[in-house]
């Protein structure tokens, strides 16, 4: 009958429709899923990467949705490996190169007593003890620095007395100054306050910096340190009439 025609029509209609929505919602759902696991995709094969140490691996963002912000974050995480990274190897660079020289000296020493070119006499052996303690301190101040590096360095934090640690500081490299004909001159601000430090530490920073100025400083050149109160800060300055930093390697 004709009501039946149109009730199975109707039912065709409603099928076809059905079986339409269908194929659309999973066109629908094949693209959505590609537009997210897509990025995905490329974070998990980035981390990979980055587990076997290439730490230049960055991703691309599209979209500023939560799957962009992950991407950032990977992104900035990246870089701050890479940067670890590259501090890392000057790190190791820079004590293999201050560890060389004293062992170089050590080496020649022990060849020379051996060959007899040197006889192990008090000034040598003098020689020896003084190349081995600098050899120590170089390790300690690996381990310091690897202690830094993990924040586990602590400071011991108490009022000093600037002044004093300045002087101090000089009493111990005046000798090295006097053999290099160098001059030191301490012009120091009358009455600072005492200051909330770790006296050890900036103390070590301190002679570091007089150290540095030594090495960098020609005969009859001078070393002068300031101390004042700058801006309610105190402020040091160690400066050299040496050669200075060149002007590439300010930055």
């Amino acid at each position: 009958s004709t009501v039946a025609t149109l009730i199975r029509s109707i039912n065709l209609f409603l099928l076809l429709g059905a079986l339409l929505a269908v194929v659309i919602a999973l066109i629908i759902t094949f693209f959505i899923s590609r537009h997210i696991t897509s990025p995905i995709r490329a974070l998990t094969n980035s981390a990979r990467i980055l587990g076997k140490g290439d730490f230049s691996q960055r991703v691309t963002i599209r979209s500023k949705d939560e799957v962009g912000e992950l991407a950032q974050t990977f992104n900035l995480m990246a870089s701050n490996l890479e940067h670890t990274e590259k501090l890392r190897r000057n790190m190791v660079a820079d004590v293999a190169h201050e560890l060389r020289t004293p062992l170089s000296n050590v080496s020649g020493y022990l060849e020379a007593i051996r060959d007899d070119v040197i006889k192990p006499d008090k000034p040598t052996i003098a020689s020896l003890t003084e190349e081995v303690t600098l050899l120590t301190r170089l390790v300690e101040d690996l381990q310091e620095l690897t202690l830094a590096d993990a924040g586990e360095l602590k400071l011991v934090r108490q009022p000093e007395d600037i002044a004093q640690l300045i002087a101090q500081s000089i009493t111990v490299i005046q000798p090295k100054l006097d053999s290099k004909g160098l001059v030191i001159a301490s012009e120091v601000q009358e009455n600072l306050p005492l200051v909330n430090i770790d006296y050890f530490r900036i103390g070590q920073v301190l002679r570091n910096l007089l150290v540095n100025a030594y090495k960098h400083t020609s005969s009859g050149g001078k070393i002068t340190i300031n101390a004042g109160i700058d801006h309610d800060q105190l402020k040091i300055s160690v400066i050299d009439t040496g050669e200075g930093i060149p002007p590439e390697d300010l930055p």
